[in-house]
């Protein structure tokens, strides 16, 4: 369904009450370079003027701050009456004073986008106001400020490419027509459900599609998680989750440990995430064009205090679920918030597809951001860890293992394939890759096991 919000009526939509303010017009007296522009499109001087007379408007952007469940932020709210929700100069005098009042009062960002792109009567003088813009988001994260789009119909062109994507968190609303190129631009055989929120949902551009009437709880949810105290210090690892029969000895030999992993019956990063969080919100997807739903990425409460989370749920891991992982640990990092990385993974994926889209480029991604962050990190291994996709999750020097789990350096089968060993021979090869959870302890890799 198309959104016909006006701007007023999208922040009315998520602002608790009345509790809205407008920032100055930082743009003030119109300062466009004669009546029609600083380009001298003919009748854009009158363009204006019956914009502002049909919408109540003087720009196509409405800014201020206001509180969104219980939350204060600074809102921008397009309207897309307004020529379009066009950018041009005094648009971009505005967002930068908005950026500029979230950055100096430390108030996350709520952009409602619905516009077109730049502004044709203004040119090049419209073009870069996205350079304008995108420092001006720079800046904000560089502060350690976060940034949530939602995005409205249509969301099209620089205001997509600046504003929308170059939110931390980026919602959209149902059907809403997303993407650079807008409807009357596009290839004539485009395939036009990549142009909406549902299409860019599917590859990875976007965390969520929220219907308009849950816009308000889900804003308020983002905003609380993502302005909550940090946990203090290293996350503590999750206890053992699953009976076990009381006095159970440790896997007496590696292919028992590997058996115990790979267990249907052992607890796996769903279990534990819902044992150790409150509530949590997640990301979606690599900002690549991809998702991998083995891997949950996304920040919880605990006890009130900040977490984020990065989970491989038992899947061989494909590139885009790398990405996804450092994507959060880097926004985490950014935000101060500590990491917990839940391991489980039989490995990376391995097949064609896997190596067209970079596998190795991802994995190197995830590596970099777990080896930089400045955040503390903790890493429980609770299932299989297979070779380098799974030590790519691990926190260096903060590693624990749960009872029912392994790490080795390449999986027994395969070692056995490499050494031209007979199938029979693989319970003995994993023997001699001591990759049982207290061979972990023992080698220096695992801190601990845990329960």
């Amino acid at each position: 369904m198309a959104d016909t919000w006006t701007a007023r009526e999208a922040i009315a939509a998520v602002v608790d009450g009345a509790d809205f303010t407008e920032l100055a017009d930082a743009a003030g007296p119109e300062r466009l370079a004669g009546v029609d522009g600083p380009i001298g499109w003919p009748g854009y001087g009158q363009s204006l003027a019956r914009a502002g007379e049909r919408t109540g408007e003087r720009e196509s952007v409405v800014c201020g701050t206001g509180s969104i469940g219980g939350a204060r932020a600074v809102v921008v709210s397009f309207e897309f009456g307004f020529l379009g929700g066009s950018l041009g100069e005094r648009t971009g005098e505005r967002l930068e004073a908005a950026y500029t009042a979230a950055r100096e009062r430390r108030l996350p960002l709520v952009s409602l986008i619905a516009t077109g792109g730049s502004r044709m009567q203004e040119g090049m003088r419209a073009l870069v106001q996205l350079q304008r813009v995108a420092r001006q988001s720079a800046l904000l994260r560089a502060s350690g400020v976060p940034q949530v789009a939602v995005l409205r119909d249509p969301a099209t062109g620089g205001g997509w490419a600046t504003l929308g994507a170059g939110a931390d968190v980026i919602l959209a609303l149902p059907g809403a027509q997303v993407g650079f190129a807008g409807s009357r631009v596009r290839p004539p055989d485009a395939d036009p459900a990549a142009y909406t929120a549902e299409g860019q949902l599917a590859a990875g551009q976007i965390d969520a599609v929220v219907r308009r009437e849950d816009l308000r709880e889900a804003l308020a949810r983002w905003l609380g998680h993502l302005g909550a105290p940090p946990w203090e210090g290293r996350p503590e690892p999750p206890g053992p989750l699953g009976a076990r029969p009381t006095g159970e000895p440790p896997a007496r030999t590696g292919w028992e440990a590997v058996v115990r992993a790979r267990s249907p019956r052992r607890p796996r990063a769903d279990a534990y995430l819902a044992a150790y969080f409150d509530r949590v919100q997640e990301i979606s997807g690599d900002r690549c064009g991809g998702t991998d739903p083995g891997m949950r990425c996304g920040f919880g409460l605990r006890q009130g205090r900040a977490v984020a989370y990065a989970a491989q749920c038992g899947t061989a891991t494909l590139p885009a679920g790398f990405r996804t992982a450092a994507r959060l640990v880097r926004l985490a990092d950014r935000l101060g918030i500590p990491v917990l990385t839940l391991v489980d993974t039989p490995g990376a994926a391995n097949d064609a597809e896997a190596e067209r889209a970079g596998a190795g480029a991802a994995i190197a991604e995830l590596f970099d951001a777990m080896a930089t962050a400045r955040v503390p990190l903790t890493t429980l291994l609770i299932g299989e860890g297979g070779s380098g996709g799974a030590l790519a999750l691990a926190a260096p020097g903060n590693l624990w293992a749960a009872p029912d789990s392994y790490f080795s350096v390449i999986a027994p089968e395969a070692a056995a394939a490499i050494l031209k060993r007979a199938p029979g021979q693989v319970p003995r090869t994993a023997d001699l890759l001591r990759l049982r959870p207290h061979d972990l302890v023992e080698l220096g890799i695992a801190r601990g096991v845990v329960g």
